[in-house]
Order: C-alpha cells, then sequence, then structure tokens
C-alpha cells in the first residue's frame, strides 16, 4: 500500500513469525536487503519504500487495532522499530477494513489506532460508502501525483512519546559543535537547526544534499552527540533523531525544510517530523523561530515546505514563555491500496 509519501508491505501480525530475530529475517527477505537495489525483493532501493506495517485487533479498551512500524534498512540487514512512520500511518485503517479487522460503516469509518513503537493512539477517519475503502478523491499532497481520499489523522498524545519530554534535554535550545539546535520530540524525535549556521541555504535539492560529504559529517556528528542528551542513548545505529535543516519559507508556508532520514536526505519530509518542526517553530527560544512565519489563531494550520512541496499541520498548542503544552496535532494523508497477494519467502529466511 502507498501511505502518505512512502510505500510498504502490510501484514497481519498473524501471519509473521512471533519471535522478533525470525520476524526479521523475513521482513529482510520480503525487501531484498542488504542490497543497493533491492533486487532480490519487493523493496524499491529507498527508505521512502522500504517499509513495513504489522497490524492485529487491539486488545486495548476503545482502541480498534495495534500498529507497529518497522523500517527495513536498503543496505544493511537491520530492521528497526525505534520510530513511527506517519506516511505508513495513513494506510493502516483501510488496511484494517480491508482485511476484516474492523468493520466499516457507511459513509464513514472512524478507526482508533495505537502506534506500538511510541505506545501512542491516534484517530483515522475514512470514508467507507457501502462500508468499504474509497481511494479515489479530490485531496491532494506534495510528493505524490494526482490526488485522491482525504485522510485526517488526529494525535492527542505525541508529545515526548519516544524521548519521554517535549523537549528531552530540558531546554528550546542546545549548542553541539557550535550550531544551535533545538532537540525536540513530538511524536518523532528530531533535532532542528537553521540551514545557514551549517553554511547552507535549506533550499538545495535532494540530490545536492546526497552529495554533500561535508554537510552529512556535519549533521552526522551533531546527531550522535545529541543521541544520549535526548535520553536515546547511543544512536549510531538509529534511525533516529531525524535531522531537519530549517530556512525561511519560499512558497507561502510557515517554514522551509530539508531532512536526513539519517543519513539519506528526504525526499519530502516524515509527518511526524513535520509536526516535530512545526512545534519548534512556536518555541520563542528556538533557533529556527527567527525564520519561521507563525499564523495567527488556535490551532495554527502550518504549511511545512519541503523539496517536493508542502505539507499541512495543525497544531493546537499554548505557549506561554518557554513553556509549551501540545494538545492535539492533526494532519491530512492520503493512501491507496497498490497490491494484494503472497510475497514469497527464501527457504533460508524461514
Amino acid at each position: 500500500m502507498r501511505g502518505g509519501t512512502s510505500k510498504g508491505a502490510y501484514f497481519l501480525a498473524s501471519d509473521l513469525p512471533a519471535d522478533v530475530a525470525a520476524r526479521d529475517r523475513v521482513l529482510l527477505a520480503v525487501m531484498g536487503s542488504p542490497d543497493a537495489r533491492q533486487i532480490d525483493g519487493v523493496g524499491g532501493a529507498d527508505p521512502l519504500t522500504s517499509k513495513v506495517a504489522i497490524v492485529s485487533p487491539s486488545e486495548r479498551p476503545g482502541i480498534d487495532v495495534d500498529y507497529l512500524f518497522c523500517q527495513v534498512w536498503v543496505d544493511r540487514a537491520e530492521v528497526s522499530t525505534a520510530q513511527n512512520c506517519g506516511n505508513i500511518l495513513a494506510a493502516v485503517a483501510p488496511f484494517a477494513i480491508e482485511r476484516g479487522l474492523v468493520r466499516g460503516c457507511d459513509p464513514v469509518t472512524k478507526v482508533r489506532i495505537f502506534m506500538v513503537n511510541t505506545s501512542q493512539t491516534v484517530t483515522a477517519t475514512i470514508r467507507t460508502p457501502g462500508g468499504k475503502p474509497e481511494y479515489a478523491g479530490d485531496a491532494r499532497i506534495d510528493g505524490v501525483p494526482g490526488t485522491a481520499a482525504p485522510i485526517p489523522l488526529s494525535f492527542a498524545d505525541t508529545a515526548g512519546s519516544t524521548c519521554g519530554a517535549l523537549l528531552p534535554t530540558g531546554r528550546a535550545a542546545d549548542v553541539v559543535d557550535g550550531v544551535t539546535v533545538t532537540c525536540i520530540d513530538n511524536g518523532m524525535p528530531a533535532v532542528v537547526m537553521r540551514a545557514a549556521d551549517l553554511g547552507r541555504t535549506g533550499y538545495e535539492s535532494r540530490e545536492e544534499l546526497d552529495a554533500d560529504d561535508e554537510l552529512k559529517a556535519r549533521v552526522e556528528a551533531i546527531r550522535l552527540q545529541v543521541g544520549p542528551m535526548m535520553h536515546l542513548g547511543d544512536v549510531t545505529s538509529q534511525t533516529v533523531p531525524k535531522m531537519i535543516l530549517v530556512a525561511e519559507p519560499r512558497a507561502g508556508g510557515v517554514v522551509s525544510t530539508r531532512s536526513f532520514i539519517p543519513h539519506r536526505a528526504h525526499a519530502a519530509i516524515g509527518v511526524f517530523a513535520a509536526v516535530s518542526a512545526a512545534t519548534a517553530c512556536l518555541l520563542p527560544e528556538s533557533p529556527v523561530h527567527s525564520v519561521a512565519r507563525i499564523p495567527n489563531g488556535s490551532p495554527k494550520l502550518m504549511l511545512i515546505e519541503h523539496p517536493t512541496g508542502a505539507i499541512p499541520v495543525s497544531i493546537d498548542a499554548e505557549v506561554e514563555g518557554s513553556d509549551v503544552t501540545v494538545k492535539e496535532a492533526a494532519i491530512i494523508s492520503t493512501a491507496r491500496a497498490l497490491f494484494t497477494g503472497h510475497v514469497l519467502i527464501p527457504t533460508a529466511a524461514g
């Protein structure tokens, strides 16, 4: 299924091994990792297309399904569950209805999803005429061609979901290797900094960023240092925190972003990374506040620009001085079912 600007394989938990090591061997075989082309699997040779959703009925009160996200590394024999993926999340509700985990209502179905990676909940609202997911519609998200049915995703408990606090260092600004950064976790651990402080414009293309070895080395050095500061420990082999460079907006948004996931530049920006970046912009003491164009009112509809367009984020928050309380965050995404069938697993992987 396509979820947001990503694509992945969606499995029922009951169809995969319960043992984690065995499960990961299967997922690596499914995607064809480790291999730069993922030629021996169904992966798309890119972090954005080497993803997995594992979905099961939930036993939690008031929750319909549990969702575990797995990032399958392209060129390493490794599967990470250290983060959420808000893009892959967008297709969880229609998948659950398609596979009979949730009964669709006419004309709309609300699905309560528990995100196992970070113990958060989200409510997805799906158009289901006749009880079946409707994928066609007029909603457009940058990074995806054409239009599709909108899928609103509403989050109420994203702050500190991985690091234990919205500002895991206790500050809105820290200086690491001479660069002022904001370490923040509003659904995704992220490090947000001004592109200009790293000698870049913040408007570079994905290809330019991927070819900029000096920049990537500096960004990675900062990432390794802030890992322990954000209570993530040694992040050498982790995919978090995400590193986000920002600059003044150019297309009517709040801010322009360039993000790393973590060693390759993102073609767009992850959903939760966009929420964390938007929240950082609200903090007067954050280095990125000065380049952001904050809208009035509450909740604030914040358009976060990225290399292939922009993603709208709605944040309802109270800011008093250096203190911020996030009440709710929401985004509009889309999804589409691409293929239903069987993927064949080599005997050695089983």
